[in-house]
């Protein structure tokens, strides 16, 4: 197959439109960056705006051309569904509260969907989105970028393999330090309990309004990259979890941390922590992975590296094009050996992923199955019902509660 098997299937480059990412975003320029790396997609419009007239300038200053700037997301979905060059692909990057709405109209369009996580807001529109993407046939991309690591997609290839045995102890943490005192209500240095006035208007403010965010801050943003981590993985379930979450910041409204032991499907044993309270801590996403026959360890800071333990035997460093590399950890890998693959080539992996499917899909030609491993619309439900699960737990002190 060529360098770019989306060419090889259309003759051309999947045609891209942008929800959301606007000024202020992070995330935003990631995924645009993502999209562009392999070459696979063509940026073509976008909404980057909710206030049309900002929506409309950002277009111009993206250089879309003058019949391809909208207003409002309606408005795109419903020009470029009529087009003959209409867009094939959604990318949502737009608070959490919109990522249900626009999915399921950019799907009832007919367009193939990369979304930001968490996939939605609610279980109840998880359990929606989800059959509406089963029902459409259409491919749906969740982008828990983590997936995308090659190191990552290593230690999955390996627990494959057999390579660890039976699974029987499980510790996924993500510890972040950037709500420790951040002005956000309770924030400071934590010593006071006065409570300031939030200003929504500026960038990712939003995220302390509960129903923009979700149910629980910590949970949205982080716990369900963790969860999502630990099942690409072990491809393992949770079964039942005990849990607790709040906030550690004195006169803080919304989540800052959550923790839960956990039984999975297997029964093995897990532990589960996350906080964005750590003063100090930078984006310390960890991952340990024990069996009958060894262990293995990662984490994002160090992101080039996976640590296998096996029993009886030295412990051995494993690096994305190293001994020892497999084929879906080699299929992730674009850089020379001794350089850090990093944060945004994982989202690129992804995006990747889904444009050699979505274009499979429209050729009637066969993908790849190594690009098969993105998120997806059942891995949004899944971590819907982990947060879920999480609140209801912790909502009752931490009583043993079971996850669909």
């Amino acid at each position: 197959m060529s360098l770019n098997p989306i060419i090889t299937m259309l003759g051309r480059r999947l045609r891209l439109a942008v929800i959301g990412g606007g000024e202020g975003s992070f995330i935003g320029p990631i995924h645009r960056l993502a999209a562009r790396f392999d070459d696979r997609y063509e940026l073509v419009t976008g909404v980057m705006s909710s206030k049309p007239d900002k929506a409309l300038a950002y277009g111009r200053a993206m250089g879309f051309v003058p019949d391809r700037l909208y207003g409002t997301v309606a408005e795109l979905l419903e020009k470029e569904r009529a087009r003959a060059d209409g867009v094939d692909v959604v990318a949502i990057m737009t608070p959490n509260d919109s990522h249900y709405a626009y999915a399921m109209a950019a799907i009832a369009a007919g367009f193939d969907v990369i979304c930001d996580k968490p996939m939605t807001n609610t279980l109840e529109e998880a359990e929606a989105l989800h059959r509406a993407v089963l029902d459409s046939g259409l491919v749906f991309c969740l982008t828990h970028n983590y997936t995308g690591y090659p190191m990552v997609r290593q230690a999955k290839a390996m627990v494959e393999a057999g390579l660890l045995g039976e699974l029987r102890l499980l510790q996924v943490e993500y510890v972040q330090g950037g709500r420790a005192g951040d002005g956000s209500p309770g924030g400071g240095s934590g010593a006071s309990t006065k409570v300031e006035p939030i200003n929504f208007t500026k960038p990712r403010m939003w995220k302390y309004d509960p129903a923009r965010s979700g149910p629980s801050l910590v949970m949205g943003d982080i716990g369900t990259h963790a969860h999502n981590l630990l099942r690409f993985v072990t491809g393992l379930e949770v079964a039942e979890l005990a849990a607790e979450r709040g906030a550690s910041v004195p006169g803080r409204s919304v989540d800052d941390y959550a923790g839960a032991l956990l039984r999975m499907d297997n029964d093995a044993r897990g532990s589960f922590w996350v906080t964005q309270a750590a003063a100090g801590v930078e984006n310390s996403l960890r991952l340990r992975v024990s069996g009958s026959k060894g262990s293995l360890e990662w984490q994002q800071e160090t992101p080039q590296r996976l640590d296998y333990k096996p029993l009886g035997a030295p412990a051995e460093k494993r690096t994305p094009r190293g001994s020892g590399t497999l084929p879906l950890a080699l299929r992730s890998s674009r850089i020379v050996a001794g350089h850090p693959e990093g944060f945004p080539t994982s989202f690129a992996n992804l995006y990747a992923d889904a444009a050699e499917a979505i274009a499979a899909r429209r050729a009637g030609a066969a993908p790849d199955p190594l690009a098969l491993y993105f998120p997806n619309s059942f891995d949004g439900l899944k971590g819907m019902q982990f947060v879920a699960a999480v609140v209801e737990s912790s909502e009752g002190d931490g009583r043993w509660v079971r996850c669909p």
